[in-house]
């Protein structure tokens, strides 16, 4: 059963700190496979449905099939998404205090550079400079090789969801506090992104940090979110979310969901050829992804297994749409289902496990600075005769 706002409210910060990460890595793996096609060539190619983990869309011909993407995508490989999570739940490790653009320029892109690890996609030991694609790697030739300022390295990149699909962690960091998170990741997120994917970061951040609340709910999650959003953002979100509500099931959402995200996004109907005015800076547009993963929150009233599923057979970029949906619906305390998870850990020989326990220690420690420096703020504050400071 889902958790409602009740029965989450027993959920412990590692609980729900686990159940984001793990949460996110599955379902970028169960997303991987289908990704860039749409629910009828998804429901053609399987015979119906994805309901689980399943192999690549191009089978043994995986390394070949596409040649500017020879990855080996299915069978329970996390793809970049969950690559780039880590990666920042290291630079986490490293700093121990909140991030900013200079965090990502000092330690996530030498990371990317120059450590090598395993690469489930590729089935090789590489940096992951290696598997990130074309809109990461921009970190890498505007901060390293062009040494821009690493709060506006973000700028002339295409607009995706390219930094939005890592920021799990920084809502996780702000644990309870979704006008914190957004801000950092707004910071963190400008040495990637600009304009909608940038703000998308912010607000998948804060959705993230308002689920880890006790008494969360999907309807107080897309509140926060609705609250902090900007600009066609917050219209994508609004539209997406009035649509679910009149859903409760994935496979009568599909079609709706897409048609109100639709107008928002640039990339268009054919997801394998964007449109002429694809993934440029915009007031008025968003990305796909997030609005969509809130959608399918809703419909699935905050159930990890059911957000997933939807998100995965949703198509197009569904491995970044599962990827959020289920760092949303973990971190509400909905269980992720364990023979996927341990399947998932198995495949892509990672122990998904291990960052969540750094990042809790990390998140604690965050939260002990950010109550000294309160706490000399107050004091600072009351001296100058304002009120007094908290007992």
């Amino acid at each position: 059963m889902t958790p409602k706002g009740e029965e989450s409210a027993g959920a412990s910060l590692d609980d729900r700190i686990t159940g984001a990460l793990v949460g996110a890595a599955v379902g970028d793996a169960l997303g991987g496979p289908v990704e860039g096609y749409s629910p009828d060539q998804i429901l053609e190619r399987h015979g119906g449905r994805v309901h689980g983990i399943v192999g690549p869309w191009n089978g043994d011909a995986w390394r070949t099939a596409r040649p500017i993407a020879p990855y080996h995508k299915g069978d329970g490989h996390v793809t970049d998404d969950t690559l780039m999570t880590h990666a920042l739940v290291r630079v986490y490790d490293r700093v121990r205090d909140h991030l900013d653009a200079y965090a990502i320029a000092d330690h996530l892109v030498p990371d990317l550079m120059t450590n090598p690890r395993w690469i489930p996609e590729l089935e090789a030991e590489t940096i992951p400079l290696h598997r990130i694609f074309l809109a990461e790697k921009w970190l890498a030739t505007r901060i390293h090789y062009g040494h821009a300022d690493p709060r506006e390295a973000g700028v002339g990149n295409i607009v995706n969801c390219g930094a939005a699909m890592y920021m799990a962690p920084v809502g996780l960091v702000n644990a309870a506090n979704p006008q914190a998170a957004y801000a950092e990741a707004l910071d963190v997120a400008g040495a990637h992104q600009s304009s909608y994917g940038r703000e998308a970061a912010g607000v998948f951040a804060a959705a993230v940090a308002a689920a880890t609340a006790p008494g969360a709910t999907p309807d107080s999650v897309v509140g926060v979110c609705l609250s902090l959003a900007k600009d066609g953002t917050r219209e994508a979100i609004a539209r997406v979310c009035e649509t679910a509500a009149h859903h409760s099931d994935f496979e009568s959402a599909l079609v709706p969901l897409r048609d109100a995200v639709a107008p928002y996004d640039t990339v268009g109907p054919d997801y394998r050829s964007p449109s002429l005015g694809a993934r440029r800076p915009s007031r008025l547009h968003a990305i796909e992804e997030l609005p969509v993963a809130l959608g399918m929150l809703l419909v699935a009233d905050g159930d990890y297994r059911q957000a997933v599923l939807g998100s995965v057979n949703y198509g197009r970029d569904c491995d970044s749409i599962a990827t959020m949906a289920g760092a949303i619906a973990g971190a509400l305390g909905s269980p992720v289902p364990e023979d996927w998870s341990k399947r998932v850990a198995e495949a892509s020989r990672l122990d998904l496990w291990e960052p969540p326990r750094v990042l809790a220690a990390v998140t604690r420690e965050v939260f002990t600075l950010d109550l000294e420096r309160r706490r000399a703020h107050e004091e600072s504050f009351a001296r100058l005769g304002g009120p007094s400071c908290s007992a």
